[in-house]
């Protein structure tokens, strides 16, 4: 069974840690689904991800070759074509425990300076945890990622 990993955006967005988490995921030879809870979202990421540093191979849902995509960006609904073994979820989407055992790792990635979205991770921690999912919490708080117990 896979593992839950929740990351608290304290000082930075969404987008300067997806390339970092994304990189090692391919580096371990994972497939990634990448789910959001709106499409115009997902295209805005499509694109920072083009203009990153470095080469991040992937695609939006819908298009001819979703099943050959390294990294596949999905809307919550949408089926991932891509065999993904780790999944990362944003804007408080939803992670079913369904899904747990079938990944590597699950990576939930919220804005700490979003109340709601700090309430709905720690629902979602409370399902999962409540589930059997082991699950880890990392801030970046003191400025660099660290786990915290």
């Amino acid at each position: 069974m896979g593992n839950a990993l929740f990351y608290h955006l304290t000082r930075s967005p969404a987008e300067h840690l997806l390339p970092v988490l994304i990189g090692k995921s391919l580096a371990a030879g994972w497939r990634v689904e990448l789910r959001g809870k709106d499409a115009e979202r997902m295209d805005w990421l499509d694109r920072q991800l083009w203009q990153g540093d470095g080469f991040l191979p992937h695609g939006l849902a819908g298009g001819p070759r979703d099943a050959m995509q390294p990294v596949l960006l999905t809307v919550a609904g949408q089926a991932s074509a891509n065999a993904s073994t780790c999944l990362m979820a944003l804007d408080g989407v939803a992670v079913s425990t369904d899904e747990i055992p079938n990944l590597n790792r699950a990576c939930i990635i919220f804005d700490g300076g979003d109340s709601a979205a700090v309430a709905r991770a720690r629902d979602q921690w409370r399902e999962l945890t409540g589930a059997g999912v082991t699950a880890e919490y990392w801030s970046e708080e003191s400025g660099r990622w660290e786990r915290k117990r």
